[in-house]
């Protein structure tokens, strides 16, 4: 298995990943070193890996269902005025996106832990769009502005 690193223009990378734990990570460092580039200040860049290490676990894990042949791929595009990264898997998106989470009473053990990760990428991007399908799968796009 390898990655798959292309600069499709100036203001755009795209990296396929296999759908194996810890390559996430991958989209983690090359989203905060192209965000970071582009001029997003630090803790941003912190959501900014948080947000797309949480999207690609979750493509790996309920949009491929774990399947080792599956893949991942992260465009991250760098805007005027925001930063956005997409995360495709090759699944037929989110049946239930979990609403209105208590995270007290996930974070004490009250209730599964479902969502947690839906709950985090919208609490630390200024914009998200779930259930984006393509030919190719289902896509989940993350947005942040850009801070002058």
């Amino acid at each position: 298995m390898k990655e798959q690193v292309k600069m499709l223009d100036a203001r755009t990378v795209e990296v396929s990943l296999p759908n194996l734990d810890g390559y996430e990570r991958i989209a983690m460092e090359c989203s905060a070193s192209f965000a970071k580039i582009g001029g997003l200040i630090k803790e941003r860049i912190e959501d900014l890996k948080t947000a797309v290490s949480e999207a690609c676990l979750n493509a790996m894990q309920h949009g491929n269902k774990r399947r080792s042949d599956a893949r991942v791929v992260v465009t991250m595009f760098l805007g005027d005025k925001d930063f956005s990264v997409s995360v495709k898997d090759e699944g037929d998106g989110i049946e239930n996106i979990p609403r209105d989470i208590d995270i007290k009473r996930k974070v004490e053990n009250l209730e599964p832990p479902n969502g947690m990760g839906i709950f985090l990428i919208q609490q630390l991007v200024d914009q998200v769009e779930f259930n984006e399908m393509t030919d190719g799968g289902h896509v989940v796009k993350m947005v942040l502005k850009m801070e002058n």
